[in-house]
């Protein structure tokens, strides 16, 4: 059994996961951080982490950055594997993290979606192959009209993806309307679209001459980043110091 602090509980993914987790037979929410206690979680909610005193084996924080640094302290202070699910960090707050993860387990990922992480490892398979033999690559993210940022940090690891395959030749473009020329062949095109509610949609397409190979991943609710992030923090339990991420739980599986 997982005994898992759940850092941002009240937030839309924090009782997602508390859903996840009470179909789970192998975790459990033992305590929850959240600056807003509406009353209804059958565990106890604290505005502030360091006043947490239960025991557990992983914290997963679905926050803000601007908790960072309470939820390392404590997870410093506790030795306990923390699995950061936030967006948004400063360049100073992922150089914290890097530190953190010398003395204790620290998992980080833009995406924590099985299914996307298993993605980021097809495409460096089929760039090896396709980009190798001059296959064009363009990634399309779609996302709902709320998101703040494009392109979405998960378009961008799977470009990371696709470019450390090739040993990082490419240069990544987002916007090609002021431009009046002809594709360069070590250019990777990254389009966001916006609109509706649409959770999360990812694709890479790979263009060669007469053929075209797109790999796909379509997020139909919250829920999968709920369960990976469940899935990690179970991967996690017991870990060494370390920094972790989701390819290091698929391999596990």
């Amino acid at each position: 059994m997982t005994r898992i602090i759940m850092s941002g509980c009240n937030g839309a993914m924090g009782r997602t996961i508390t859903g996840i987790v009470k179909e789970d037979s192998e975790a459990v929410i033992v305590a929850g951080v959240d600056v807003i206690d509406s009353g209804e979680n059958d565990y106890p909610v604290f505005s502030n982490i360091a006043e947490c005193n239960v025991e557990a084996d992983a914290i997963i924080d679905f926050s803000t950055p601007k908790i960072l640094e309470d939820i390392l302290e404590y997870s410093e202070s506790k030795k306990l594997p923390v699995v950061l699910c936030t967006t948004g960090y400063t360049e100073e707050q992922l150089a914290r993290i890097e530190e953190a993860a010398e003395r204790t387990a620290v998992l980080k990922s833009a995406n924590m979606s099985l299914g996307i992480n298993t993605l980021m490892k097809l495409v460096q398979d089929a760039a090896r192959v396709l980009a190798a033999e001059g296959f064009d690559v363009e990634i399309v993210e779609k996302h709902h009209n709320q998101k703040l940022d494009a392109p979405s940090g998960t378009a961008l690891a799977l470009a990371d993806s696709v470019n450390e395959a090739m040993g990082n030749p490419y240069e990544y473009v987002y916007d090609r309307s002021q431009r009046r020329e002809k594709r360069a062949q070590k250019e990777l095109g990254i389009s966001a679209v916006r609109g509706g509610t649409i959770v999360g949609d990812h694709d890479v397409i790979f263009a060669g001459k007469d053929e075209v190979v797109t790999l796909s991943h379509m997020a139909y609710s919250k829920a999968v980043f709920g369960k990976g992030a469940v899935s990690a923090a179970k991967f996690l339990k017991g870990k060494p110091a370390g920094r972790y991420d989701m390819a290091d739980v698929i391999a596990a599986n």
